[in-house]
């Protein structure tokens, strides 16, 4: 039996109705469960559960038609209702939790209306129109129905779904195993087995794979995994993940209430020099308030390119003239190295003017809770994750939502550009709206914008073609088959 053995730093099982940007537990996820549609591998939406779709012109009502004898890896039948009682279930204000910020999913489904036209078709009705819904969808994982109780009584540990590999067995700390699902409505995945394995350590995830204990490592070391380039039977995958990291400016009050102040702010970094300086070169530098990978993004390098000068001449038309201090909220991890990352933004703010205080905070959870009860000084470390760029603006950016991680900051341009995202079905058009958006939030930026990390991926053979998802989540059907020997069989 042919095994792809993954080792990752982090390795649990959570409940899917649950928001989470972990990657580690997306591929877990993406294993056991489906969705009604998946992310394919060049970034697109493809048919899950779902075999096709169709959105009204006003982009409030979604149609979706199921693939024909679906089973549950129980053996129940997947239809309609049973795809309806896992998204009525994300759809509540308790669900959708994630660090800091409950019912992720409640404000896109909560007011929605999901019916079964019949066994195999869902629609739902929305409350207001969402062209992007399918940015929710992707996660939109499947429980059998038979679990579902099992699941809401907090036990997590037998994942039942309609993925490619059934759920064989979970030693906490250890690793996850499964098997390949017979039943599964796509294509055959290479391996028979798949097996998630715990190593926290970059290095010995790496030498795990070097060794043969396993044909798949995830998140090695930048610098590190460089030595698998000279090794022969292995290949290093580099993959941009959409994560952006930002410090979010408290735009109620304070300095970062001035535009000029916020635009100052972006045009006197050097993020190359960041990226060289406090990741090691293991990361691309951020121009905008989403990433390259984006929906809508065409082209991210422009606009925001050091310009000290101008940086000096709009804090002084701000009333700068003799610097400015800033009080700086950082935690200790989520971004591991927001510390460092503190002292080399300082440190080149320092060229116009600008001195931070900073307040540590250690416990991680704590402070996203503080962020998103706006407990916020001028400004603060952290991270922006959705790989939807509707998300990003109708959460964090639109003041008329007043999202958990929307800190004051308001321009009637980019909302009216959000309204008409919502109602523009035609991907090309919409594409469109957000480039615009994206071109108003350069001149105009609600957040420091500082990097998207690169991931590196280990893989036993010679795959030269062999790429990440774009949205950085390992997805193990796309996976090469493997012999014990790492080798494709």
């Amino acid at each position: 039996m042919n095994t792809a053995t993954i080792a990752q730093p982090r390795l649990r099982l959570e409940d899917p109705h649950d928001c989470t940007d972990a990657n580690d537990v997306l591929c877990v996820f993406d294993a056991f469960f489906d969705g009604l549609v998946r992310y394919g591998q060049d970034g697109s939406y493809v048919p899950a559960l779902a075999e096709r779709w169709h959105v009204s012109d006003d982009a409030r009502t979604w149609t979706f038609r199921l693939r024909e004898a679906l089973t549950f890896h129980d053996g129940t039948t997947c239809n309609a209702d049973a795809v309806i009682l896992s998204l009525r279930r994300m759809s509540r204000a308790d669900k959708g939790y994630t660090l800091g910020a409950p019912g992720v999913w409640h404000q896109y489904l909560g007011d929605a209306l999901i019916t079964a036209l019949d066994a195999r078709t869902v629609e739902i009705a929305l409350a207001r129109p969402m062209a992007d819904l399918l940015d929710i969808l992707v996660y939109g994982y499947v429980i059998a129905p038979g679990a579902l109780d099992r699941y809401e009584g907090g036990d997590v540990s037998v994942p039942i779904g309609t993925g490619p590999y059934r759920f064989e067995s979970f030693h906490a700390g250890h690793d996850i195993t499964g098997r390949r699902f017979d039943g599964w409505h796509g294509k055959k995945p290479a391996n028979e087995q798949i097996r998630f394995v715990f190593e926290p350590d970059a290095g010995r995830r790496q030498a795990m794979l070097v060794a043969g204990e396993a044909q798949v490592a995830n998140s090695l070391d930048f610098q590190l995994s460089h030595a698998l380039d000279g090794t022969d039977g292995f290949a290093r995958a580099v993959s941009l993940v959409p994560v952006s990291i930002i410090y979010l400016f408290n735009s109620t009050s304070g300095p970062f209430a001035d535009q000029r102040i916020r635009r100052a702010a972006n045009l006197a970094l050097d993020r190359q020099a960041l990226v060289d300086m406090v990741v090691a070169g293991a990361a691309r530098p951020l121009t905008g308030f989403v990433s390259p990978a984006h929906f809508g993004v065409t082209d991210a390098t422009g606009g925001l390119e050091r310009d000290l000068a101008e940086a000096k001449r709009l804090l002084a038309a701000a009333g700068h003239t003799d610097g400015l201090v800033i009080e700086v909220d950082c935690p200790t991890r989520l971004p591991d190295e927001a510390e460092a990352l503190t002292t080399a933004v300082e440190q080149q703010l320092s060229e116009i003017g600008i001195s931070f205080r900073v307040h540590r905070h250690e416990d991680r959870e704590a402070y996203a809770h503080g962020v998103r009860l706006k407990q916020v000084r001028d400004m603060c470390v952290f991270d922006s994750s959705p790989l939807s760029t509707f998300r990003v603006l109708a959460e964090k950016i639109d003041a008329r939502a007043r999202g958990s991680w929307w800190l004051g900051y308001h321009n009637s341009e980019v909302e009216q550009l959000i309204d008409q995202g919502r109602r523009t079905t035609n991907d090309a058009a919409r594409g469109a709206i957000y480039e615009n958006a994206f071109r108003l939030l350069q001149k105009d930026p609600p957040w420091l914008y500082l990097y998207n990390p690169l991931r590196v991926t280990g893989l036993a053979g010679d795959r030269p073609n062999w790429r990440m998802r774009p949205d950085a989540v390992l997805d193990v059907n796309a996976l090469p088959g493997f012999s014990s020997e790492g080798i494709m069989s």
